[in-house]
């Protein structure tokens, strides 16, 4: 099997109540479960959570539900840790996982196809993890006791942005990973890593409460991507349609 699972715990300081915070009118962990489900190449999507609000939101989006327990739950605890969890649980269930795609619900526009895309990066063997990205050519600067200084340039020359090298930045939207290398390694950037290049739309995140998050921005599909048909797998969830 090739498995999504989307850490989605209650508790949040920055944005209280964020996973179930809706974009378009959709709640945003039912955002990352209808792109996983669309994805090429999944075969069943669950959400990991502690929450029951959660739950019910993510069951209702076509996920199934892996209880989050508290000691992995709490500010402390590491995505990897759920995923472990996660892959644990599925073993005890006779699930055998040969690939894991690790979805974070607060990356609202997740797109289903270049997710798809990276599965099967993994599947073939091409390499043992695979993660978003989105090109930029801005510059960096950090700020140091003598003042701001150029992180990724000298900031004494400032070439054009079609002279300057093709950067890429982490969007936090997906990673996939072959499962038996992940568990051996625990984190996540392990082995062969490659990067599935997405538009940089797909870089936003809702970490901060002043980011858009109701109906009324634009920018907000009720749906992202538009949501398909899906039958239902042999474990019991939606899964999108044979192409």
């Amino acid at each position: 099997m090739t498995v999504a699972i989307i850490p989605a715990r209650g508790g949040s300081k920055g944005v209280p109540g964020k996973n179930i915070a809706r974009v378009g009118g959709v709640p945003l962990v039912a955002r990352a479960v209808a792109s996983a489900l669309d994805a090429p190449g999944i075969d069943a999507v669950y959400v990991s959570t502690d929450d029951a609000a959660i739950a019910a939101v993510a069951r209702a989006a076509g996920a199934g539900v892996i209880d989050r327990p508290a000691n992995i739950a709490g500010d402390l605890a590491s995505s990897e840790d759920a995923l472990l969890h996660g892959l644990g649980v599925l073993a005890d269930q006779g699930h055998d996982v040969a690939a894991l795609a690790f979805l974070q619900a607060t990356s609202p526009f997740i797109d289903p196809d270049a997710l798809g895309r990276a599965v099967a990066r993994v599947r073939d063997g091409d390499e043992d993890a695979v993660f978003s990205a989105f090109e930029t050519h801005g510059f960096l600067w950090r700020v140091g006791p003598d003042g701001a200084d150029g992180v990724n340039h000298d900031k004494s020359f400032r070439p054009r942005r079609q002279d300057r090298e093709a950067q890429y930045q982490e969007s936090g939207a997906f990673y996939v990973m072959d499962a038996a290398g992940f568990v051996e390694a625990r984190h996540r950037f392990f082995g062969t890593v490659g990067l599935e290049v997405v538009d940089a739309l797909a870089g936003l995140e809702i970490d901060d409460p002043h980011e858009p998050r109701g109906g009324a921005s634009p920018r907000a599909p009720a749906q992202s991507p538009p949501h398909r048909r899906h039958r239902r797998s042999r474990h019991g969830l939606r899964r999108r349609p044979h192409r």
